[in-house]
């Protein structure tokens, strides 16, 4: 990849790794964008999976503002009951609400590597996350370069992984009786998806297979659980080479905008124990229902499709 100039917008559009990522500068979050701005905002996200924003002083009517450029605006989550009032679209990623919600103190929802909400029929199209209260150091989030991962199989690897289904189910670290637990349990999300899915927009093909939504369910269709684990391990093992990866430092007014299509990611777990508060806020934008190859459709086993406005 190569940097991409100055354009008549004054976008600035910089790499920053071989396979994933790229910082913009040159616009201001809190402005109305014009629609140029929002189809060159859109075009490298497509080509850059995620795209990184410094130093942007919004909140939370202002991001859920440029998120509706660029699609239909979910719900904070599906298990999400408690969204900062007025903003029912915001899930804050909050160090504070952890043992509130999870029954523990100090611990992330998902240390992981993941797409978002992938045990949905219709995971979300793309997230937004914003950062206000951060730790000194430490803190980071990694994401990874689906596409790559799937385009430097070997071909035979490639053609197999063509033809597989994974389930996907949400799993909760939370202690029982916790409200993470009772409305994980509530919405009950659970569906096939082919291992590998074609971008609706770049037509690019994508593996797709969230080890933090379908390590729990170890289910490979027509593959005993035992295949199915080892079967995983390679393809998770694939996806998320470090050569495929970008990690990002956040700041006070950092914003990461990624393509939940093509990419995973992982919050790095070195900070919690620490004793720091690290708040983040997400929106997410509506999401397809995704195809493989052939043209299948992913299947819906529980749990409701997950709609924005």
């Amino acid at each position: 990849m190569t940097a991409v100039p100055a354009s008549r917008l004054g976008l600035d559009i910089v790499p920053v790794a071989g396979y994933i990522g790229a910082e913009i500068t040159g616009v201001d979050l809190r402005e109305d964008l014009d629609d140029a701005t929002v189809a060159e905002i859109r075009r490298a996200l497509h080509e850059y999976k995620v795209v990184f924003f410094r130093e942007q002083r919004i909140g939370h009517a202002e991001q859920v503002a440029f998120a509706r450029r660029f699609g239909k605006v979910t719900p904070a989550h599906p298990h999400e009951e408690n969204p900062p009032e007025g903003f029912p679209e915001i899930l804050p990623i909050d160090s504070r609400r952890y043992e509130k919600n999870l029954g523990r103190p100090r611990t992330s929802y998902d240390h992981s590597w993941h797409t978002d909400v992938t045990a949905l029929v219709n995971p979300p199209a793309a997230s937004i996350l914003r950062a206000d209260i951060l730790p000194p150091y430490g803190g980071d989030t990694a994401w990874t370069n689906l596409v790559a991962a799937y385009e430097n199989l070997p071909k035979e690897l490639r053609d197999f992984a063509d033809t597989l289904d994974i389930k996907h189910q949400f799993q909760t670290r939370a202690t029982t009786g916790s409200q993470r637990a009772r409305k994980v349990e509530e919405a009950n999300l659970v569906a096939y998806h082919p291992a590998v899915r074609v971008h609706p927009v770049t037509g690019e093909r994508a593996l797709f297979v969230s080890p933090g939504f379908t390590r729990g369910a170890r289910e490979i269709r027509g593959f005993s659980p035992d295949q199915s684990e080892r079967l995983l391990q390679l393809l998770w093992s694939e996806a998320t080479r470090t050569e495929y990866t970008v990690r990002f430092r956040w700041a006070p007014g950092s914003i990461a905008f990624w393509d939940n299509r093509a990419t995973a990611h992982l919050a790095i777990a070195d900070a919690g124990h620490l004793g720091h508060d690290r708040v983040l806020y997400r929106v997410t934008l509506e999401g397809d229902v995704p195809r493989g190859v052939d043209g299948r459709e992913s299947e819906r086993v529980s749990g409701q499709p997950f709609l924005g406005a």
